[in-house]
């Protein structure tokens, strides 16, 4: 369950290729904006956020001079408008920036800009961040792929993305897991093996349980619970297959402990044959879309020719598919990994389908 070794260093940033860029624009995911990351660098001050337990949170607020911060406002609020509504100048005046917070932890170095409606104190956030070729095929992927939409925009050398609500994991697993119903302790352990098949199949690596939040959502007398990533940097790149296993992190370890606790094996095959069939599905209904942004994958160069080599040997060990044997790049690679996946759940549809003519006749 360690996840001593399994990332062995700081992933670098890819830039946008033209190809990847004409996909954006097909899909409406490029728009001009006011300000650009490097913008907001500009500040001249900042004091460190706590939270409610007076821990560091690794995030500063920065400050910026008085001049300054008018134009940033007024900007930031724009690009508010133009990331969740039609972009209008109309609602400007009932917004205000209350906060601009700055990690320096992690790879994307994120600005996190909180918006609030002063009609109806009701706030969001979004996030500034450098672009990056991984991130953005990463959060595509989730929009196409998973459950969940995802609302993002790049221009230039800046990315847009909005906030995607929940506990984080390791707040989570510190502070609410203990407390929970075995009927809820149950279905997070169901949660957790669809989450891990989820990544696996698609490739999304370093899902710590500070990548991803825990979303609780009352169904008549119970607490649903789902798992969403939130933190894109780790997709394709590494060579390593553990590190696209949410259950290989130490961080994770109380959540592979439930598994074993609350999931028989039977249960756990279930639920794995469930994902990928939900995933398939999804495959299918997104196929041209899907192929479009492989094919600008393809013609990227996303990782290193080493990580490329060590994935693909790895993954044919594991499934003995030739087609990741012979795979050139990790757009490839993972192209296998979903025509693996979806072939599998053609075969075995198409061979219950003939299983009950045959009991008709």
């Amino acid at each position: 369950m360690s996840e001593y070794k399994l990332i062995s260093q700081k992933k670098p940033a890819f830039p946008v290729t033209k190809k990847l860029g004409n996909y954006l624009k097909r899909h409406n995911r490029t728009i001009k904006i006011p300000i650009f990351y490097d913008d907001l660098l500009r500040f001249q001050g900042s004091v460190a956020v706590y939270d409610k337990h007076d821990n560091d949170t690794l995030w500063i607020r920065v400050f910026y001079n008085e001049f300054e911060r008018a134009e940033i406002d007024l900007y930031l609020k724009k690009v508010y408008n133009i990331l969740h509504s039609n972009g209008s100048d109309a609602s400007i005046k009932h917004l205000n920036v209350d906060a601009i917070d700055f990690c320096t932890f992690g790879n994307s170095k994120p600005f996190r800009i909180k918006i609030r409606n002063i009609l109806n104190d009701n706030y969001t956030y979004f996030y500034v961040k450098k672009t990056d070729a991984s991130r953005i095929y990463g959060l595509e992927l989730e929009d196409i792929l998973s459950p969940y939409n995802l609302n993002f925009l790049v221009y230039e050398d800046t990315l847009i993305e909005e906030h995607i609500s929940g506990i984080p994991g390791d707040v989570f697993i510190n502070d609410y897991l203990d407390d929970c119903l075995d009927i809820e302790k149950a279905q997070l352990a169901k949660e957790f093996v669809k989450f891990n098949e989820r990544c696996m199949i698609r490739l999304l690596g370093d899902m710590r349980s500070y990548n991803y939040v825990v979303v609780p959502t009352h169904d008549f007398e119970n607490v649903v619970y789902k798992i969403r990533p939130i933190d894109f940097d780790q997709q394709c790149y590494e060579g390593k297959f553990k590190v696209y296993y949410p259950q290989f992190f130490k961080e994770n370890l109380k959540l592979v402990q439930l598994v074993g606790d609350k999931l028989t094996s039977e249960s756990i095959e279930q639920y794995q044959i469930e994902e990928r069939s939900i995933v398939a599905k999804r495959i299918l209904g997104s196929r041209s879309r899907l192929n479009r942004l492989l094919s600008a994958m393809k013609s990227d160069n996303i990782s290193t020719p080493k990580n490329i080599e060590q994935l693909k040997s790895e993954i044919f060990e594991f499934t003995g598919d030739i087609n990741f044997r012979d795979s050139d790049g990790m757009g490839e690679v993972l192209d296998s990994a979903l025509t693996f996946v979806r072939r599998n759940y053609e075969d075995v549809s198409m061979k219950t389908i003939i299983q009950q003519q045959q009991r008709l006749h």
